[in-house]
């Protein structure tokens, strides 16, 4: 036997063209099992909602209030129908994302294979990039960003992480050098830089003691848009630097890099997905977001 939602799109169905031939017609039934739906709701209502002649097919007054109290009903059923079909249909085809190199080599492997395997129909065009690519002009669905907050009115963006950033120097630099004592003592000793750095040479740290800010002005002698260069040379002695912590790993692990000034705070930065002005987010650029934040979640120390 039919379920109530079948019964009810029936009827709507013989309602609205009058006649139970081109209803079953419309749905891809028989006229017998249209009449029979209707009967089955009739009599489970207890009501006739439909007067038959050879002629034509008309409602009740009772059936007309029920047709307008389930057309609303019917109608979410549809668009939560074409919704889900649309969801579908979408997660095909390219999707094209911008993603910084340092990041996607630690977090893109697993997230995409997972991808990977759940939507083998998506086209996967990944581009890594240190530089910070305009998403509308180059033609990216989204990126992926290691930055302070937002700044760009062009775009929408989601926060999905905080990124620890922390200062680091080579045991060889720090016992030729000395270890600065405070931030004054910073600017001459940060050589190395980031040339994407939003604030430039000129940015504010924080003491985790007392909450008080200093400004920090570096005096770069070399630039890089490339983080990992600029940790190497760091690791060889050439100056201290302001990283994220995800990045030099394998440096604090191997004792080629120590952290220093444990009581302040660098800006904060964070990760970010960015994205071209959607009124809604395509469902394929939704669901790799949803993958990078699951992973993230997952990973708890991963960015730490």
């Amino acid at each position: 036997m039919a379920g109530q939602i079948e019964r009810i799109r029936v009827f709507a169905e013989v309602a609205e063209h009058k006649s139970f031939a081109e209803a079953a017609r419309q749905l891809g039934i028989t006229r017998s099992i249209a009449t029979r739906y209707v009967g089955e709701l009739e009599a489970l209502l207890g009501v006739q909602l439909l007067v038959r002649t050879t002629r034509k097919v008309s409602l009740t007054v009772a059936g007309q209030i029920y047709l307008e109290r389930t057309q609303p009903l019917l109608g979410e059923l549809n668009r939560a129908d074409e919704l889900v079909r649309q969801q579908h249909e979408t997660l095909q085809g390219k999707l094209r994302v911008s993603v910084p190199f340092s990041l996607g080599q630690r977090i893109l492997p697993q997230i995409l294979s997972r991808l990977m395997m759940t939507y083998p129909d998506l086209e996967l065009d990944i581009e890594l990039s240190d530089e910070f690519v305009d998403i509308v002009k180059d033609g990216f669905d989204m990126s992926l960003r290691i930055s302070g907050p937002p700044s760009d009115v062009s775009t929408i963006w989601r926060k999905i992480a905080v990124v620890p950033r922390i200062f680091v120097g080579s045991p060889a630099y720090l016992r030729n050098y000395g270890e600065p004592q405070g931030p004054s003592e910073l600017g001459r000793r940060m050589r190395l830089g980031y040339s994407h750095f939003a604030s430039g040479h000129q940015f504010q740290v924080t003491s985790l003691i007392d909450g008080s800010v200093e400004t920090v002005a570096s005096e770069h002698n070399f630039i890089c848009n490339n983080g990992d260069l600029i940790a190497d040379l760091a690791a060889a002695g050439h100056g201290i630097i302001a990283i994220p912590k995800f990045m030099i790993l394998n440096h604090l692990e191997e004792g080629s890099l120590v952290e220093i000034l444990h009581d302040w705070q660098s800006p904060e930065i964070w990760m970010t997905a960015y994205y071209p002005p959607y009124e809604k987010l395509p469902a394929k650029v939704e669901a790799f977001t949803s993958f990078v934040e699951d992973y993230v979640k997952a990973n708890p120390t991963l960015l730490t």
